[in-house]
C-alpha cells in the first residue's frame, strides 16, 4: 500500500496525483484522489510495450482527471483491449515459481482454507 501512502502526502503538500491502476476498486478503497482504471496485466499499466497509442491515451487520460476532477475519489476507466485474451497475459507474466513472499502467502491462504473448511469440532 505504498502508493497510498505517497499520494496522500502529496497532495497534502498541494500537488495533485493521479494513480494508474490494474485494481481501481481497491484504489477507491484506499481513498486516492484520482484513480485511472487500466485493463492491462501488472508491470503494464500504461499499455503493451511499443504502443504509443495506448501509453498517450492512458498519459492523456490521467491529465485530463487533473483538469476535471471535482473532488477527492474521482475514477475514469480506459477502454482499451490488451491485444492478446488476459488470462494468456496473466500467465505469460507470472513467473515458473513464485517468489518466496508470494509463495509464504499462498501457503498461509491454502491453509487458511482448509481450517475453514473443517467442520468444527463437538
Amino acid at each position: 500500500m505504498n502508493v497510498p501512502v505517497l499520494a496522500r502526502v502529496i497532495e497534502a503538500a498541494g500537488i495533485p496525483t493521479v494513480t494508474v491502476t490494474m485494481m481501481p476498486l481497491f484504489a477507491e478503497r484506499a481513498l486516492l484522489s484520482r484513480t485511472v482504471g487500466v485493463p492491462f496485466p501488472f508491470g503494464q499499466a500504461f499499455g503493451p510495450v511499443g504502443d504509443d497509442g495506448a501509453h498517450r491515451t492512458v498519459a492523456e487520460t490521467a491529465v485530463a482527471l487533473v483538469e476535471t476532477a471535482t473532488g477527492p475519489g474521482a475514477r475514469v476507466d480506459v477502454e482499451l483491449e490488451w491485444p492478446v485474451d488476459l488470462k494468456t497475459a496473466y500467465r505469460a507474466w507470472q513467473p515458473p515459481e513464485p517468489s518466496p513472499i508470494v509463495k509464504t502467502m499462498l501457503d498461509a491462504l491454502r491453509a487458511a482454507r482448509r481450517e475453514e473448511a473443517q467442520p468444527p469440532d463437538s
